[in-house]
């Protein structure tokens, strides 16, 4: 079995002052590629401690991806690591340097003298070409390892990867690529899921795995490319998924995106508990973004009236008035926090809905504002889908609802 590792460099990533998206990135596009990762390190701007490291999965590992530390600051020191654990020296080539200056020229600029340090590379490199930044790349045999250095900027990084060092290896292992079918749910547990899809034989080549990203649980369905058997054991799970299933190769969001896109709807949005944070979800889709005629976000101190007697009654006003005011054929409103509740109503123009829920975990601030906007996005993709408005969900506890059909 090919052996594949990933060392990404940085203090920055090492003490989480960043995110380390390019990992997460390598990982899912080489396991899709049929080059799965078996080991991933990160290490922070310490020469030894790198250039050690570089050794050590260059002994176990087939090929190792090295990211980062390709700049020309006195902190990368990629360059100088992979020479101290191959045992040769750095040179000067003179190719990149040429190329570094044409960029620079290309600016109308000339080119800084500390640049020269992203052309010293270890002996014998070959260069892995960047056309869009000022770093090289560079490959080279350590030990038993293909190593391959790669810079950090992540647009470099992914251009690299597709254009450099994937032809490179499919050229010379034998893969075994697989896709991925993706089946976003929300209301459901992790532990539900799999015990409803455990009794389901899988083929062979084909495997379940599951990612938790609250307010949602993805079911991806691992298998052969174009696999004739694909089709029906993905409408299996859906089957056993039933009406909680929320996006199919889609989130949530994407799914009713194309719904209300294809509806030709308009929205009109109110918020009071989640504070405007389903407004800038929803703009994160385009056709979205197209179809929202008007939001409100309300203070603390504008609750509508009898908020707190008749919760439900308030919360429906309030989608009702966003609806009428700005013309919209649909209203969505999530109402005012009492207690632990929070009322999420919608009308449209087959009727009105509202239910009051309660959480049976404790969420985080942000994490409870995006389970509720989750709640009224699938209030309306039920309502779009001709489904019961009102689903079932596992973390939510109604206690409380309203339902008016025209």
């Amino acid at each position: 079995m090919l052996k594949v590792a990933m060392i990404s460099t940085g203090e920055e990533v090492l003490h989480g002052d960043i995110t380390d998206t390019n990992a997460a990135w390598l990982s899912a596009l080489f396991f899709q590629r049929g080059f799965p990762l078996l080991r991933r390190t990160t290490v922070g701007d310490q020469l030894e401690v790198l250039a050690t490291e570089i050794e050590h999965c260059s002994l176990t590992a087939d090929v190792v991806i090295v990211n980062g530390g390709l700049g020309p600051t006195t902190d990368d020191l990629t360059a100088q690591a992979a020479a101290i654990a191959a045992n040769v020296g750095l040179a000067l080539v003179d190719e990149w340097v040429e190329a570094m200056e044409q960029k620079y020229a290309n600016l109308g600029r000339e080119m800084p003298e500390t640049n020269l340090k992203q052309a010293m590379l270890p002996e014998g490199a070959e260069v892995l070409d960047n056309p869009i930044g000022t770093a090289c790349g560079f490959a080279m045999q350590i030990n038993r390892a293909w190593v391959f250095f790669t810079p950090g900027v992540p647009s470099e990084f992914k251009k690299m990867t597709h254009e450099q060092v994937l032809p490179r290896l499919e050229e010379s292992y034998s893969t075994s690529a697989r896709e991925c079918v993706r089946l976003y749910t929300f209301g459901l547990s992790e532990s539900v899921i799999g015990q409803s899809l455990q009794p389901i034989a899988l083929p062979e080549g084909f495997e379940l795995g599951y990612r938790s990203a609250i307010p949602f649980i993805e079911v991806k369905v691992f298998c052969p490319p174009e696999h004739r058997q694909t089709g029906a054991l993905v409408a299996v799970i859906a089957s056993r998924l039933g009406d909680n299933l929320v996006g199919h190769n889609q989130p949530l969001l994407g799914a009713v995106g194309e719904l209300i896109e294809k509806s030709g709807y308009s929205l009109a949005l109110a918020e009071h508990y989640t504070g405007g944070f389903l407004t800038s979800w929803l703009h994160d889709d385009i056709r979205f973004a197209e179809q929202i005629a008007q939001s409100w976000v309300l203070g603390r101190d504008d609750a509508p009236e009898h908020t707190a007697k008749l919760p439900l009654e308030a919360a429906l006003s309030l989608a009702q008035a966003a609806r009428e005011k700005n013309q919209a054929d649909i209203g969505l409103a999530v109402g005012t926090g009492q207690d632990g509740a929070v009322v999420v109503a919608l009308v449209t123009p087959e009727g009105e809905w509202a239910q009051q829920v309660t959480t049976k975990r404790r969420y985080a601030e942000r994490d409870h504002r995006h389970v509720l906007a989750a709640l009224g996005l699938d209030m309306l993709r039920r309502w779009l889908e001709g489904k019961p408005v009102f689903g079932h969900s596992e973390s939510l506890q109604r206690i409380a609802q309203i339902e008016n059909k025209n």
